[in-house]
């Protein structure tokens, strides 16, 4: 069932209008099968920093940051932008601007603790995933929202806000098929200049997305057991 869409505009002091929600209740049984084989795709999810050069489906990546962009936000604020990148010579300039900082980042700036913790994940300043995907996602939280005059309003819960949107992104790409990374230089001011962002955006993560490349090899992982991460009271 297509949901009717209304164009967004801020809704900063208007009065608050419920409406009804009356989903479809899922039977037990559906809801159960639907969670175990959510929770088995989900286990197949890896971070891929090997790309095959090959497109990706148009609609899939933007139907992608559709789903992203349904995530719940502080004040309904919806603090996010995405920028997606397919020209080759911006994500060359992307590359060379974020290698330049990774390499004084591995060479001292991250200290000896964070480079022990990135070992096991065979990282380094050299990052091919880069130019390698045959597209980026850039996204950018919005500190404050940016009125056509000039008018600003603060935004509240940014960072939890854009961190579940990006959340939310991953697992709709992994469920497309998509392979994914997500890439963040630090420090990130050069993608705002690069990209030519607004002065309210800045840069949250860089995600290449694409195919895993037939030579593709990931670290040998071992994540957390349920027992480990969930407490029951």
């Amino acid at each position: 069932m297509s949901i009717p869409m209304r164009s967004w505009t801020p809704t900063h002091g208007a009065p608050y209008r419920p409406v009804p929600y009356r989903p479809d209740r899922m039977p037990p049984q559906e809801t159960l099968a639907r969670a175990a084989e959510l929770r088995e795709r989900m286990s197949a999810r890896r971070t891929v920093r090997q790309f095959a050069p090959d497109p990706v489906p148009e609609q899939a990546v933007r139907d992608a940051i559709a789903c992203a962009a349904t995530a719940p936000s502080g004040a309904h604020q919806q603090p996010w932008s995405f920028v997606r990148i397919k020209d080759a010579g911006m994500r060359r300039r992307i590359r060379e601007a974020a290698e330049a900082e990774e390499r004084v980042s591995y060479q001292g700036r991250l200290g000896e603790e964070w480079l022990a913790a990135l070992r096991p994940l065979g990282t380094d300043e050299i990052k091919a995933h880069l130019t390698d995907a045959p597209e980026l996602i850039v996204v950018f939280q919005q500190r404050y929202w940016l009125g056509p005059d000039g008018e600003r309003r603060k935004h509240y819960y940014v960072d939890e806000s854009v961190g579940i949107a990006v959340g939310m992104l991953l697992s709709a790409l992994h469920l497309c098929g998509l392979a994914a990374l997500v890439h963040t230089p630090s420090p990130m001011r050069f993608l705002s200049e690069v990209l030519g962002r607004p002065e309210n955006e800045k840069a949250f993560a860089v995600i290449p997305v694409g195919y895993p490349a037939e030579d593709c090899v990931v670290p040998d992982l071992v994540r957390k057991s349920l027992p480990q991460v969930l407490t029951e009271i």
